[in-house]
């Protein structure tokens, strides 16, 4: 029997109606249900087309509570500049010293947000085409509006791809740590076969230049940390020269590791007692680089732990590194990042309204990893 194409064959004029009008109505509501969905999801329909945005902005510098979450215009693209999508955001002790009142910015509002990663939405050129997967770090989050964004504009040499291997939340904690230790490493003369200190295998600094020590020959890449629980978990990560400081002193574990040798190089970014200590640790002829003081921006030395070795001690600051410097450390980065001989370690996410949160975990939590916000 041919029953043709005229639904009311089949069911009775009345029932082909009301089919229709239902399957219509399920139709329309599943589109509606899609749309919905996709505004939902992050960087997709919900920004296309957006000239507003979401950031955590520090309206004055006393602490957690002045973090609060704004809406504000995107910025605005000038020339040598390059508009990006954040997708992750890297925190910071930086970003801590300044919400905290303890660096030398007058900035207020300010959005907070040293390094990050993101997608490249206009532009980039040639170099960085539309769709590219970026990270970037500057003076942002600290002389001007930084990353706990949706949006940024970038200067275009404050840019790198990011290899296809490394995901968006391990890149947006790379710039500021890895590159920081490399350009240190370089300053401070490394070569393969050195032994090399770096305090805190917890700490974004001390985990990069261990991590980058290692994979370009060091004969000792040797770490510390104050928290046995976190020694231990270093050991599983593979890091087997950390020092537990709730056991020895850095210095008699240094020369326990290198057999009375001592380390040719200090990369310090805690300051304080650890910078003293690390200073009795260094071999004849060996320099220490500062670099940091989250522990404390004063400590006391004794002049016979520099002169007897015929040691040195210099101060680093990643700012004030020449361009062309910044660009060699990128190629050694990227190169070891493409190998998998450093593998970038993320601690715990935060959304970025809990930017707040974030903070307050990396710096009383003090896990072992970087803390990262997704945006």
């Amino acid at each position: 029997m041919d029953y043709g194409n005229n639904p009311h064959d089949l069911l009775g004029e009345g029932q082909g109606l009301n089919q229709i009008r239902d399957l219509l109505m399920v139709s329309r509501d599943c589109n509606n249900f899609r749309i919905a969905a996709q505004q939902r999801r992050p960087g997709v329909a919900s920004k296309k087309g957006r000239t507003n945005m979401r950031a955590m902005r520090a309206e004055q510098f006393t602490g957690y509570e002045a973090l609060k979450l704004v809406d504000l215009s995107k910025p605005a693209v000038t020339d040598g500049k390059v508009l990006v999508r954040i997708t992750a955001a890297g925190v910071t002790p930086l970003d801590h010293t300044i919400l905290s009142g303890q660096f030398h910015t007058t900035k207020v509002p300010l959005i907070l947000g040293n390094e990050g990663a993101g997608v490249v939405e206009q532009g980039g050129g040639t170099d960085f085409p539309v769709g590219s997967r970026v990270m970037f770090w500057g003076i942002y989050g600290a002389f001007e509006d930084g990353a706990y964004s949706e949006w940024i504009a970038v200067r275009k040499e404050d840019l790198c791809l990011i290899p296809d291997a490394v995901d968006d939340l391990s890149a947006a904690g790379i710039p500021v740590a890895y590159l920081t230790a490399q350009v240190a490493l370089t300053l401070a003369g490394f070569r393969p076969g050195k032994t090399v200190l770096a305090p805190a295998i917890g700490g974004s600094v001390g985990n990069a230049v261990t991590q980058l020590a290692r994979s370009l020959g060091a004969k000792h890449a040797i770490s510390s940390t104050t928290n046995h629980a976190k020694a231990e978990q270093a050991k599983t990560l593979g890091f087997n020269e950390v020092i537990d400081t709730s056991l020895e002193k850095l210095a008699d574990g240094v020369r326990r590791v290198t057999q009375g040798y001592g380390a040719d190089i200090v990369i310090d970014g805690i300051g304080g007692e650890v910078l003293s200590e690390a200073l009795k640790a260094l071999a004849p002829g060996g320099s220490l680089i500062t670099l940091g003081y989250s522990a404390s921006r004063k400590t006391t030395i004794d002049v016979t732990d520099l002169i007897r070795p015929q040691t040195s001690i210099q101060g680093f600051n990643m700012f004030s590194q020449p361009q062309a410097t910044v660009i060699d450390a990128w190629k050694a980065i990227v190169s070891l990042l493409q190998s998998g001989a450093v593998k970038p370690i993320v601690a715990k996410t935060f959304p970025l309204a809990e930017a707040a949160d974030a903070l307050r975990y990396l710096v009383e939590g003090r896990p072992l990893g970087r803390v990262i916000l997704t945006i």
